[in-house]
């Protein structure tokens, strides 16, 4: 009969396992779980969780800005990615947003919407993060 494995035993063979895992994920593969640990901790929504028409609060990172026109108006946009999926910011009426730039993390308020099958909010109260915590 053996004896059940002590729980410092355990603990450090969930250490090992952990430091295996993150030695075998892609750089890639450890941020988007860094996002999704963040999503958690700020109680926001997970992108992939979105519905349609619902208010939502969402986190994550800005990985392009772009200028697009759309009717002659011009819009910034912008997609967030919080490591489950990408969600699409459109600001209307906007040619730059100090702040608003690739690489930037954020909390963004607003009413999703199903634009050409991506999600979509337009025109969100956003808040910045602070630089250094990226």
């Amino acid at each position: 009969m053996s004896a059940a494995p002590r729980p410092e035993a355990e603990k450090r063979a969930g250490r090992f396992r952990r430091m295996l895992d993150r030695l075998a994920s892609s750089q890639e593969e450890l941020d988007a779980d860094e996002l999704r640990q963040d999503a958690e901790q700020t109680g926001c929504t997970r992108i992939s969780d979105c519905e349609d028409r619902e208010i939502v609060t969402v986190t994550g990172t800005l990985r392009t800005v772009t200028l697009r026109p759309r009717a002659g108006v011009p819009a910034l946009e912008a997609e967030l990615f919080d490591g489950s999926a990408t969600l699409d910011m459109v600001w209307l009426g906007r040619r730059a947003i100090v702040g608003i730039e690739p690489g930037r993390r954020l909390i963004a308020t607003g009413r999703v919407s199903r634009n050409h099958g991506r999600l979509v909010l337009f025109n969100p109260k956003y808040e910045l993060r602070p630089l250094g915590q990226e």
